[in-house]
């Protein structure tokens, strides 16, 4: 199978930073002895609390874990356990106990080994597995290396990833692949690093295959039709909207970053379903500056037409995200039913300073909606420091990979369309970007409680786990895992968690 011609092109020999002879540096001594994660650089100990706690984090994941793989050559026992937990996607942070569904009772019952792809040839295996873990160990070894910025070791580590990561091979050597091209980014871009001491990130995309706006909206289709993530996330807020809709004259929903109407299709079924009739709708896209504003409108033209044959009434107006959120602005009427709605979009207002999301938070509390749906990756990528970030991510990837490759075969073109145009670009965004330019700042489902408690919102339970769970099995594929938390729904991987889905609204005694 070849490779697609955008990424044929990334050879090393395009690499600036290659020049460096692989030979010059011992690798069985960096991998062996102090050079690999923890003592690589150990002064980033000090510096880096997040990294302490996410490191004592990965020997509890390894603690229990009884891998019958042979450790790759030149892993240490201590390196290895991690590499193992990257390669059995089961193994993750523990969930509270007071998970409802799905996940701690899954982890009690699932045997931990290491995932063999079904198309796997048992009697090579072992081998894929070991070659694995060396490609796994070592891009943490070049993760660390740039980090503590020292390009020349970093650049010798890559020379030798580059050779294992295959874009067409299983999927741990596919996640790789996107994540060495990520870290290809990030050491052109530590070659330039200015007096200032900080990165320039506005110049990683030319050094980058560009995926077009109609490649990414088709994976992202692809996504939504073999996988139950986005589905998932359409189902949880849709009900949600639903519930807050029922006995009402009149529904405005604004949609945060909204770029498609595949949501609303399934939304308007379900009005048109009330006995009471079905209330009559008006809907506000907040559009990014780089939406393809005429294919949403020509979306939202036969979702009119749709609407209008089962007697559903509805309006529709785009503005853009750069205007304020304020009732003039979005013409909110006397007697409307006012309702947000953001699908995996709200991690982008999040930035280092966090005054961004605040803002957002706070007019969209001033405007007093009924109701508040959002739904996010499950994931901590938006750590100050780029090692825990790195870490964090390859688990969490690895995962989504796994189970793209449990629904679609290894020759799948519709595969290679989801991951190399829908999340390579959030893995590149998330590993080689800093600053304005990182906008992939996913984050876990309890900070998005603190940051949502903290400007004034408070849970409204989602009560769908059993349409979750019979839509998950209409995917016919073993793995994906269900669950609920603090009235939020879960959606994971061999227990990993991927997806949540929650509603809010204004807390009547927030000052």
């Amino acid at each position: 199978m070849n490779i697609p011609p955008s990424y044929s092109s990334l050879s090393t020999q395009q690499f600036p930073f290659t020049s460096v002879q692989s030979d010059e540096i011992n690798f069985d001594e960096i991998l062996n002895k102090d050079m690999a994660i923890r003592r690589f650089c150990p002064e980033r100990m000090d510096q880096d609390p997040d990294l302490k706690d996410y490191l004592f984090e990965i020997e509890t994941w390894s603690s229990s874990f009884d891998s019958s793989s042979p450790p790759c050559s030149g892993c240490d026992d201590e390196d290895s356990s991690f590499i193992d937990s990257v390669i059995n996607t089961s193994l993750f942070e523990e969930l509270p106990e007071s998970t409802d569904n799905g996940f701690a009772s899954y982890l009690e019952d699932t045997t931990m080994q290491p995932v063999l792809m079904d198309n796997a040839d048992p009697d090579t295996a072992p081998a894929s597995i070991n070659e694995g873990l060396e490609l796994v160990h070592l891009l943490l070894a070049c993760a660390e290396a740039v980090a503590c910025r020292d390009t020349t070791l970093a650049a010798s580590i890559f020379s030798q990833i580059w050779p294992l990561a295959d874009q067409n091979g299983d999927s741990l050597k596919r996640v790789c692949f996107h994540f060495a091209v990520g870290l290809k980014s990030r050491l052109s871009l530590l070659q330039t690093v200015g007096v200032s001491g900080s990165l320039n990130t506005a110049s990683t995309n030319k050094d980058n295959p560009i995926v077009t706006k109609e490649e990414k909206m088709e994976a992202f289709h692809h996504l939504y039709e073999t996988t139950p993530y986005i589905s998932f996330a359409f189902m949880a807020a849709n009900d949600s909207i639903c519930q807050a809709a029922k006995g009402k004259d009149y529904l405005h929903i604004v949609d945060l970053g909204m770029s498609h109407a595949i949501q609303w299709h399934n939304l308007i079924q379900m009005l048109a379903s009330h006995s009471e009739g079905p209330p009559r709708i008006r809907i506000t896209g907040i559009t990014s500056s780089d939406s393809r504003i005429s294919d949403l409108e020509s979306n939202m033209k036969i979702l009119l037409k749709n609407a209008n044959t089962i007697g559903v009434h509805i309006e529709f107006r785009i503005m853009n995200e750069s205007s304020l959120l304020t009732a003039e602005n979005l013409d909110i009427r006397q007697g409307e039913t006012l309702v947000f709605n953001s699908i995996m979009h709200l991690h982008r207002y999040v930035k280092e300073t966090r005054g961004s999301l605040k803002a957002v938070l706070v007019a969209i509390k001033k405007l007093k909606p009924e109701l508040f749906t959002i739904v996010e990756q499950d994931a901590n990528h938006n750590g100050p420091f780029f090692l825990a970030r790195f870490l964090e991510s390859l688990h969490y990837y690895s995962a989504v990979f796994d189970s793209l490759e449990a629904s679609l075969t290894r020759s799948s073109l519709r595969r290679m369309k989801i991951e190399n145009s829908y999340f390579a670009d959030a893995i590149r965004n998330i590993i080689a970007c800093e600053g304005g330019e990182r906008v992939e700042r996913h984050e876990r489902a309890d900070q998005w409680r603190r940051q949502l408690g903290r400007a004034g919102f408070q849970g409204v339970g989602i009560e769908s786990v059993s349409q979750v769970k019979m839509l998950v099995s209409a995917y016919n594929c073993d793995g994906y895992t269900t669950g609920s938390e603090k009235g939020c729904l879960l959606l994971g991987w061999k227990g990993r968690p991927i997806m949540w889905a929650s509603a809010w609204k204004v807390n009547s005694s927030h000052s």
